[in-house]
């Protein structure tokens, strides 16, 4: 036997100070308010700050460099 899931529900007060029973309904004056239902939220792709292949190349220049410097006998200053 499929699982159907009800439209009814237990009697809700939205923020028009009405009761609600039917979750379509419900959803509707929930949009229709601009609100957003906890746990329905479409959260947009994080999209990355930097590009992965420059900063993995630029890192691998910083790193050559320390070790280029520290050949040469540059140390850190220590306090």
């Amino acid at each position: 036997m499929p699982h159907v899931i009800s439209d009814s529900m237990d009697p809700v007060e939205h923020v028009d100070g009405r009761f609600y029973t039917s979750k379509a309904s419900f959803r509707a004056v929930t949009r229709a308010h601009g609100l957003t239902e906890v746990g329905n939220e479409k959260f947009k792709p994080k999209q990355r700050a930097t590009d992965l292949k420059t900063t993995k190349e630029r890192r691998k220049q910083d790193v050559q460099k320390a070790i280029a410097r520290y050949k040469a006998g540059q140390r850190p200053k220590r306090d």
